[in-house]
């Protein structure tokens, strides 16, 4: 009887070991889903005044759109320092709207669309913008997976025995979902 006993208190000592070891495994993929966005952000934050500084040479007459997304980019900034996923989503919507603006009103100014600094800039932008995209899926893909593994029993009994927490999803702003209008967009 003692034997059977100890039997089954290392089977479920193994289980909760393997379980709790599952539940740190997804936690961390969210930790490193992140890290892959903070990454580019910061990239991207670094090149955006570089495409301001090269644009202000020739759009004089649009410094409106140049404030839009410096202002932006700060929300962007405060948004990731804080880990405020709802804020940061906004602040991307907004972002990304300022950028296609810019992108758009450097096509009435031919001298700034054929600087070789601005082409350049404007496709490592537009690169980091497709690479955040693509890891906002994967991190929301790995938020997914760490909330459903916490609320699923039996790991949720160990996800609230040891404090696990469900992460914020990454949302979009919904001007981002809508199709884009590409004649609107160079229209001058």
């Amino acid at each position: 009887m003692d034997a059977i006993f100890w039997i089954v208190l290392a089977v479920v000592l193994l289980y909760a070991i393997t379980l709790y070891n599952s539940l740190v495994k997804v936690k961390n993929a969210v930790s490193k889903a992140w890290a892959n966005i903070d990454v580019l952000l910061k990239q991207r934050h670094e090149e955006l005044p570089k495409l301001v500084d090269t644009c202000k040479q020739y759009m004089q007459y649009e410094q409106s759109t140049l404030e839009k997304v410096i202002q932006a980019r700060s929300r962007v900034s405060e948004a990731r320092q804080s880990h405020d996923m709802g804020a940061l989503g906004l602040a991307e919507g907004a972002l990304r709207s300022g950028l296609g603006q810019l992108f758009a009103l450097a096509e009435s100014y031919p001298d700034l669309k054929s600087n070789e600094q601005f082409l350049h800039l404007q496709s490592r932008i537009s690169g980091l913008e497709n690479a955040i995209a693509d890891r906002r899926e994967f991190y929301n893909e790995s938020v997914n997976i760490n909330n459903v593994a916490i609320a699923q029993f039996p790991d949720l009994v160990l996800a609230r025995l040891f404090n696990f927490k469900a992460f914020e999803l990454l949302k979009f702003a919904a001007t981002e979902l809508q199709d884009v209008d590409i004649g609107q967009r160079f229209k001058a």
